[in-house]
């Protein structure tokens, strides 16, 4: 019998030892199937939605902004925190319409993937945004998180692949999402 088939192993106990904006960390104890002890270390969090905006033209739009645990700046796919309830398709026209300041036509669900399962539930919800316009008087307004200071950039494939190359574009989940459009 594999580990999978005997289903979760429940704590015995949840230690909530942080609890922030975004996610919040637990220690949990829980007791293996062979009988270890196990102090895991959890950060919690509501989960995401990352945006591969694309043009009509092919071609893709990201963001820059400053990402202060690594002390610099990064390009990145539009990406953020789902809201507690949050439809994860409207979280993603909502966040494509704040980051980069397009609307999307059509947004299709490209799937969902967990960046770092050794520590954090995080789970990020992959969808390609076409069909993108500028927003009009009948659209809600878009507001940017206060601490965020984004530039947005459109880029082919080719320039793309060079801006990896160089440690421009340094995060998974834009490596991830570049390769769910194949």
């Amino acid at each position: 019998m594999t580990s999978e088939s005997q289903g979760p192993i429940v704590p015995r106990e949840i230690n909530t030892v942080f609890e922030g904006k975004i996610f919040s960390v637990q220690i949990e104890t829980l007791t293996l199937p062979k009988g270890h002890e196990l102090k895991a270390e959890i950060i919690r969090h509501p989960g995401s939605v990352v945006i591969l905006p694309v043009t009509d033209e092919g071609r893709i739009i990201l963001v820059r902004q400053y990402r202060a645990p690594l002390g610099r700046w990064a390009w990145e796919l539009p990406a953020g925190s789902l809201k507690p309830g949050e439809d994860i398709e409207k979280a993603a026209g909502r966040e494509c319409h704040e980051e980069i300041g397009l609307i999307p036509a059509a947004l299709d669900y490209l799937g969902a993937y967990y960046p770092t399962p050794g520590y954090c539930d995080e789970k990020m919800h992959f969808f390609r945004a076409t069909g993108l316009r500028i927003p009009g008087a009948a659209d809600a307004a878009a507001h940017a998180d206060d601490d965020e200071d984004i530039e947005t950039g459109t880029f082919d494939r080719d320039a793309i692949r060079a801006m990896m190359a160089a440690g421009e574009i340094v995060d998974l989940k834009t490596i991830g999402g570049l390769a769910l459009l194949g």
